[in-house]
């Protein structure tokens, strides 16, 4: 299936990748916001994000990739990490910073 490909190939291209609802400027639900909040925080500069509003493929079949019903997912380094909650939870201990840092490195 070329959708499935086509969010392998972006977990697999950049470390850091967020799919969310919206933008990093313009999020489009509470949740997405919050963990793009945290993610730049975070110093996740090199984040790469994709609008699963405007990818209704990837929206479909993302939770079936994943085995994660809801968005936003993080990704890091071809590895889902969690959602909204994990991502504020990360972020609360300090741990998300270690982690972006380590995925920006070359």
């Amino acid at each position: 299936m070329a959708v499935m490909q086509q969010i392998q190939s972006e977990v697999e291209r950049y470390p850091l990748v967020l799919f969310m609802k919206g933008t990093p400027q313009y999020p489009m639900c509470g949740y997405s916001s919050r963990a793009i909040q945290a993610l730049m925080a975070a110093g996740a500069a090199a984040l790469r994000t994709v609008n699963v509003l405007e990818e209704p493929e990837v929206r479909a079949n993302l939770p079936r990739f994943s085995n994660l019903p809801s968005f936003p997912q993080l990704f890091i380094h071809g590895e889902l990490i969690g959602g909204c909650d994990i991502v504020l939870e990360l972020f609360e201990s300090g741990e998300l910073k270690r982690i972006v840092e380590e995925a920006s490195q070359p």
